[in-house]
This record gives structure tokens, sequence and C-alpha cells, in this order.
């Protein structure tokens, strides 16, 4: 069915080109391209992404020979299709771009150089999917050195156009058109080239191509700017904000008096320390540290976590530097507290108000500041920008809802992504929605939480608990919310028909939780002991709850199977990375979706089982409890899992290092 969808589909185009061709009023320039493109034939006829539509006007014959590189997915087999119908041979496979998997650039490569030596010009984009768009890429630079044959910018436009909001800004050109082609002059790249030279030659073709497909586009009467994506010109402002960012920003200036009244609010109910209000309202409680400072921001525990190693691995790269880390919740600044090296130390991120943001700025006067995951305050990041300070953001992560909201106030999204000197996403479904929203350099470069090294264990209190718990099997149910803790408490007693010594471990997502919780089961029939209050199981405790911070770690050490919560209910899930790191077995309910990619893989592998319900995930346990054979088989799936994941910590790191100065006092005053 779907191949012969891809087959109507692509015929269609095939006709829509075909059409557009004959019903508009064509010019080429210079006059004479043709001729000139016969003559150097076979070679390689280079475009931007998105304005391909068009490029078989310039094949010079029916009889030349034409080849192009398709990439393997399913929109290319439309775009094959067309091509295939127009007379086109087609090479399957793409560059990588900044994707780390093998999309058969190396297969498309050997097999572009053979059909130019066998007489085929090539037709295929500069730029690679997922961008940054209208950037060269080094690719069709060494398919000319292999080759001998030269590379001609080429670039078509109409009077009349559609454009799609995507990375490259997909044109699709209209019949009736003022129609232009244009080629520029042939770029020869010789076999012995040197590094240096061949990235001349690469920004050579970026230029020569920008300058084409204006000049096609100023000839047609067609505006340029319709078809260019918002990261064409890195060098260009980022855009200005709009009416609404204006509005937020008067609107948090005028609401600055009802700040300490909100901050007073909150540190009733625990959720502020009021010993360090003067933080949240950008006055900085501590001196500057000397010397290159980095400011990475993390939203609370969970992203605390994932950015500690990446500062120890900063640090290792770069012994002079000092960091600042900032957070919103207490939770995550008592974190910081324990886990922070002497380079390095902790302020309460202040309220996204422009003089708040503006005051903490020029205290600590960043040399490079780091967002990390979905973090995105508009006043702090405006402030930044109107600074010159390089700003990063790290592990991306943008779900389907977000995108889609960013994408309807789009005017709001690009003026805040754009001032991003680079986005480091943790896939490349990510990667491509950033770009779209107006960032300028996106790199998928994975989950930096894949990396993270196991949570700590507290050996004393590990051993406490194996000495309460004696032989008793455990099952541990970790970062759980309300809804699905009576599934696992359904689970547990269901279990306990067969194991009848099971102890059921619950840590709470929000540990602030403990008391109803166990008040809850309590009025279930549990037996409940409550770690908080200093208690441990005893042979007569059902379920033990974990209402502490910080001992995943311990408590993961204890089983060989783990339920990771939020994920029997429409929480998107938790991270399941921690548990494999300490040899567990996974646990998911369906709703995963907020760490898509581990949970792919784990599955992929047989390194984690998915449960529908309670009475599900009770049936899971008891066979992997009755079969150690599967269950060793589930932790070595996991760890495969893991190992083709893993990689995101050195590109993060790679890429920082970029933005930073090379040392000495800058910015510190």
């Amino acid at each position: 069915m779907k191949i012969r969808l891809n087959r109507f589909v692509g015929g269609t185009l095939a006709r829509v080109i075909t059409l557009v061709q004959r019903s508009s009023r064509t010019t080429y320039e210079p006059a004479d391209a043709l001729e000139r493109l016969a003559a150097d034939h076979p070679l390689i006829v280079a475009v931007w992404h998105g304005q391909f539509m068009l490029t078989s006007g310039f094949r010079p014959s029916e009889e030349t020979k034409v080849a192009a590189m398709v990439a393997r997915h399913g929109d290319a087999e439309l775009i094959g299709e067309a091509m295939s119908r127009l007379g086109v041979e087609l090479i399957r496979g793409a560059g990588a771009g900044v994707r780390r998997k093998d999309r058969g650039g190396a297969y498309a490569l050997r097999q572009s150089v053979r059909a130019l030596n066998d007489g085929y010009s090539l037709v295929m984009t500069a730029d690679v999917p997922p961008g940054p768009a209208r950037r060269a890429g080094i690719g069709i630079i060494m398919i000319a050195g292999l080759s001998g044959r030269p590379i001609v910018p080429c670039a078509a436009a109409t009077s009349r156009f559609l454009s799609l909001n995507t990375w490259s800004r997909m044109t699709i050109n209209l019949p009736r058109s003022k129609l232009v082609y244009v080629a520029g002059d042939p770029i020869h790249v010789p076999a012995d080239a040197g590094e240096a030279e061949l990235e001349a030659l690469r920004l050579e073709l970026e230029t020569s191509l920008n300058a084409v497909t204006a000049r096609a586009y100023a000839m047609a009467g067609a505006n340029l700017d319709r078809a260019s994506p918002p990261t064409s010109d890195p060098t260009a402002p980022p855009a200005a904000p709009d009416f609404r960012l204006k509005t937020y920003r008067t609107a948090m200036t005028l609401l600055r008096p009802l700040a300490p009244v909100l901050l007073k609010v909150r540190e009733r109910s625990g959720k502020e320390d009021p010993r360090r209000r003067g933080e949240r309202l950008g006055v900085a409680s501590t001196a500057r540290p000397a010397g290159t400072l980095c400011w990475i921001h993390a939203a609370s525990v969970g992203e605390t976590n994932a950015i500690l190693p990446l500062m120890d691995a900063l640090s290792a790269a770069r012994p002079d530097l000092s960091f600042l880390l900032t957070t919103g919740t207490v939770t995550s600044a008592g974190l910081a507290e324990r886990r922070l090296g002497p380079n390095a130390l902790h302020q309460y991120v202040p309220l996204d108000a422009p003089q708040y943001a503006g005051r903490f700025l020029d205290h600590w006067k960043p040399d490079l500041a780091v967002f990390t995951e979905s973090e995105i305050w508009p006043s702090l990041i405006l402030e930044t920008s109107a600074r010159s300070i390089p700003m990063a953001l790290v592990n991306g992560r943008l779900s389907h809802r977000s995108r889609r909201r960013w994408e309807r106030n789009r005017t709001t999204a690009v003026p805040l992504f754009s001032r991003f000197n680079v986005i480091l996403a943790q896939n490349e479904r990510m990667a491509l929605g950033f770009t779209g929203l107006g960032a300028r350099t996106v790199i998928p470069a994975g989950n930096l939480k894949i990396d993270l090294p196991p949570p700590p264990v507290d050996d004393a209190e590990l051993q406490r608990l194996k000495a309460a718990l004696g032989s008793r099997e455990v099952l541990v149910a970790a970062s759980t919310h309300p809804g699905e803790e009576e599934e696992i408490a359904a689970a547990h007693r269901a279990l306990v028909r067969k194991f009848e010594k099971l102890c059921t471990i619950i840590a709470p997502r929000h540990p602030e939780r403990g008391t109803p919780l166990s008040e809850m089961l309590k009025n279930l029939g549990f037996r409940v002991a409550q770690r908080s209050l200093g208690e441990l199981p005893d042979d007569r405790t059902d379920i033990y709850i974990a209402d502490t911070i910080g001992e995943l770690g311990t408590l993961y050490a204890l089983t060989p199977l783990a339920y990771i919560g939020g994920s029997l209910v429409q929480r998107g899930g938790q991270n399941p990375i921690e548990a494999v790191r300490h040899g567990a077995a996974v646990l998911t309910g369906p709703n995963w979706q907020n760490f898509p990619d581990a949970y792919q893989a784990l599955l992929q592998h047989k390194g984690a089982v998915e449960v529908q319900s309670g009475a599900d995930l009770a049936e899971k346990v008891a066979t992997l409890f009755e079969n150690p054979v599967e269950l060793q088989r589930m932790q070595s799936g996991a760890e495969q899992a893991l190992a083709t994941l893993s990689g995101a910590l050195d590109i993060t790191v790679e890429a920082l290092l970029q933005y930073l100065p090379d040392g000495g006092l800058k910015r510190a005053s």
C-alpha cells in the first residue's frame, strides 16, 4: 500500500514539475548556461536543500545521463519516485551531517564517484539534514576531489511559489510563473587538496550558491526571504522580540512589587529558602570568582544530576574554568551543596524579570551561558544575548506538544532560539524541531543522561537495608506518581500469593508525598514503614516508602528488578538509565514518551518490559523472579542498548569548548 502511494504521489509531483516548466516563461543566466553545462559534463550540479524541485531544467538534453543522491527516508521516497519519472538515476544514501547514525553516506559517496566516472552528471544538495540550512557540507567537495569533476552552483526560482515551514524552507514552485535558471562558475577541487584548501573550497561553494540563489529570485521578481530558512545566515543578527515578548517583559517588570510576596508564600510551603531570597531577586550572595566563568542553569534535581558529569568533563579539558550552577528548587540546591567541587558554586536562578536578570548578569559576567533541556526563560535569554555572552542549550528537549505550541507562536520562538549559538539536542527529531524554530546551529548529540555514571550508593545504608530485608524478594518502584501507586499496590497484593516474603519499595517522585502515600496504603490494608521517619522494613512490612532524596542508587542496588514510574499514568515516564547502571532490569508502563530514545533502545534489545496495568506488572515480575536466566538476559540486553546510545557527553564538551575564551582574567571584574 505504501509503495503504491509513493508511486502515485511521486508521479503526481513529476507531472507538476513538467507543468511548471511548460507553462512558465523561462530565462537562463548566462544565456548559454545549458551549453556550458554540456561542455563540462559530467559534472556535479549543486543546489540548496529545499530548492531542488526544478533541477531537471539544468539538463542540457534528453540524452544527457543524470544521477541524483536521494536519502533513505519516507519523504525522499516521493522525491526519488518523481526523479525516476523524469529520467534520473537514483543513488540511495546521504551524508550524516551532525547526526551520529549511518544514513548510507559512505556507500552514496562511492556510488557518486562511480556514476561520474561512468559519464553521469550528478545532482545533489550541498547542505545536509537536519541543518544548519544553507551551509555547505564537506561531502560534495570530497566527491568532486575524488572524481576530478567540477561543481557548478545552480539555482532555479519562480515568481509564484509556496514555502513550507521546514528546516530548509522547502519550496514548491507553481505553474504560470516567470521561471529563472542561474548557473555559477565551475569549482574545481584538486585531488591532493589539503584540509585548509578543502575548507576554502567549501566556503567558496557556499558563497557561490547563496549568490546564484539570490540572483535567481531577483530575476524572477520573487521574495527570497520567503524561501530562506531563518538559519541561512549565521552572521545575521537574531530576530527582534515580537509584541508578545515585549508584553511579557513589561508585565514581569510591572509585577516586581509582588515578587517578595510570592516568594514568602512559597517559603511557607518549603519551596523556597528564606535565607537566600535575595538570589531570586538577582542579588548575589557571594563574589564572582576570578578567571573564566561558565554559568550553567538546570531546572531541578534531574537536570542537575545530568549536568554534573558535564562540569567534571569541562574541568578536565579546561582546569582554569570556574562554574556557576543555578537551579530553581530547594532539593536541587541541596544536591548542589553535596556534589559541587571546589571550582563551582551554586546560586538560585533569579525570577524572570528583566531587572533581576540584568542584575544577576552584571554581577557574575559569565563567559559562557549554558541552559539545559527545556529551560527557556525569555528575560534571561534576551538579557544574556544583549551582553554578547555566548549561549548554548545542552541536552535540548522538545516534546511534540511543546514543539506544536512554539510553532503556533513562531514569531515569539524565533527571537529566542536564534539567540543560542548552539543547541545540542537529545535526538534528530528534536534537532529538526529546534531548527524549524529558528535555531542557528543544532547538533543531535544524544541524551546526556545516558552517559551519567550510576547514582551513588551509601554502602552503610545499603548494608542496613539488606540486613533488615534478609532473604526477602524485593521490587523497587522508583519515581512514582499519584494514580499508579494504587496499581503497584495491587501488583504487590497479587505477587504475595506466590512470594509471601515480598517487600515492595516505593520511592515517590516527590518525597513530600511520603506521608499521604503511607496513609493511603494503610487504608488499603497494607503494613507500611516510612524511611523519612527513620524506620526500616521489618518481617511484617508489606510496602516500604522511601521518601528521601538522593538514595535511588542505594535502592537500585538492593534488587535485580525495578519498575520506573510516571509510565502507568500520563506523565511521560522517568529516566530508566540509573536503574540499568546498577544492573536492575527495567519494567515500564506504556507512557515513556519523555525518554523515547532510551526506552526504544531498551525495548528493541529486550532490556526492558512494558506493562499495561498493575495485574500485568504482577505477572511480568513473577515470571522474572521465577526465571533467573531470563532476568540475566534482560540485564545483558539493557547494557547493549546503552552502548548504542552513549557519546553525548563527548560531543557536548567538544561543542562548548569552542565558545569559551582561551583563559586568563576575561570578565573577571
